[in-house]
């Protein structure tokens, strides 16, 4: 497996591969998809081009035989922590470690070059499984909870009120 930055020609391939983990019916393939919370989309074209030219942000993508299988967003949030977000594991290549790699390559990433001591994630609370498997990573929850941004489609269509987001936080 092959990790390199995101650049802007690869934003096309990465909304297909987010979409396709996180929504719909080809995300029901794999174990970690939302759709049965969520409808509509789970990010667009034009938030991942931000994100990629924000000095304060990036986008890791793993590659192997010339295939993009999956990604990870970290974000620079300063005062020793940064923020995990936006892990995506091709639904047809999952519970092959690969999720396992994305996180421990973000991990040294953000401690050796933005001395970052911790690192935060957000988990909508109803996903017990996908939380599960990040408390098996040393991910811990925080008690805090964020309110999901209802209301705004950039970020899907929630099929319940209730979604909010648990905080889960790895000190590093």
């Amino acid at each position: 497996m092959n990790f390199r930055l995101a650049e802007d020609g690869d934003i096309d391939r990465l909304h297909t591969l987010i979409e396709s983990a996180y929504r719909g019916e080809s995300a029901k393939r794999g174990w970690t998809h939302e759709a049965d919370l969520l409808g509509g989309q789970r990010t667009d074209r034009k938030s991942l081009k931000a994100i990629v030219a924000d000095p304060d942000q990036l986008i890791w993508i793993a590659e192997s035989e010339e295939k993009l299988r999956g990604c990870v967003q970290l974000s620079r949030v300063g005062g020793g922590l940064a923020y995990l977000g936006l892990l995506t594991v091709d639904p047809g290549v999952q519970a092959g470690g690969l999720g396992k790699l994305l996180l421990a390559h973000s991990e040294d990433y953000v401690r050796t070059n933005w001395q970052s001591e911790a690192i935060e994630m957000t988990v909508i609370k109803q996903r017990v499984e996908l939380i599960a498997y990040y408390e098996r990573r040393g991910y811990q929850r925080t008690g805090e909870y964020r309110p999901f941004p209802h209301g705004d489609t950039r970020f899907g269509l929630p099929k319940t009120k209730l979604l909010e987001f648990a905080v889960l936080r790895k000190q590093i």
